[in-house]
């Protein structure tokens, strides 16, 4: 059974930085895309960023290339999006899915101040 639990979200004012996180389980982690996901109320999901398996190559929306930095440990298992220079945009829940769709419970991100 696939299992993702992301954690890592929190308050945090415009300006700041968060580190999120994505341990999962269930299946061959160092082999499958990875991207983080995000969906802010009332709106629909957004894709933020992806994660290739082998050499990791990273891809990132326009809204959060150059402050968002994705990242795989496949010895942990775990899936990271560091976040620099939060804007109020940034504002969603945060989840970690896999190339089939799977997803995990998300994280909550609120930046204000």
């Amino acid at each position: 059974e696939v299992q993702l639990v992301e954690s890592g979200g929190g308050l945090v004012q415009p300006g700041g930085s968060l580190r999120l996180s994505c341990v999962a389980s269930g299946f061959v982690f160092g082999s499958v895309d990875m991207s983080w996901v995000r969906q802010a109320p009332g709106k629909g999901p957004e894709w933020v960023s992806r994660i290739t398996s082998g050499i990791g190559r990273r891809y990132y929306a326009e809204s959060v290339k150059g402050r968002f930095t994705i990242s795989r440990d496949n010895a942990k298992n775990t899936l990271y999006l560091r976040m620099d220079s939060l804007k109020p945009e940034d504002t969603a829940v945060y989840y970690c899915t896999t190339a089939s769709g799977s997803k995990g419970q998300g994280t909550q991100v609120t930046v204000s101040s």
